[in-house]
């Protein structure tokens, strides 16, 4: 399952993907996961939250992302959901690209785990391959 978080910057996205990472470390039975570019988040989440930072493992572009969470899906079947602060940020603007990659993760996923996006863009500038997975 797929999830956006959209709006422009500053209007409280990271906040509250802080507060769904947080509520998820009580109610969820598996394991977390944070990527995001840089460590706004990390002194904000709980230590139980495996936390990665994309620029370590080089993660530039939708394809390379993809490549990282599908490759984390398969070694460890426990993760249940991962969070990610700033997609745009870590692979690009390209609104087109961010469509076909979330889909791609929607059918990866399936229902064994969820995947939420804060995107810094507002819904209208969103073509239908994102807004689907808008809230």
């Amino acid at each position: 399952m797929i999830q956006l978080i959209t709006g422009k910057k500053g209007s409280g996205k990271t906040k509250i993907i802080i507060d769904k990472i947080n509520a998820a470390v009580k109610d969820t039975n598996g394991c977390l996961v944070c990527i995001e570019k840089g460590e706004t988040l990390r002194r904000s989440i709980s230590y139980k939250v495996r936390w990665c930072d994309a620029d370590q493992f080089s993660i530039d572009s939708f394809d390379a992302f993809y490549g990282f969470v599908a490759g984390m899906l398969a070694g460890n079947y426990d993760i249940k959901e991962i969070y990610v602060d700033g997609i745009l940020k870590i692979a690009g603007a390209d609104f087109e690209a961010l469509g076909r990659m979330l889909e791609k993760l929607d059918k990866l996923t399936g229902d064994d785990s969820s995947v939420t996006f804060t995107v810094s863009a507002d819904v209208s500038e969103l073509p239908v391959s994102v807004t689907k997975y808008v809230d």
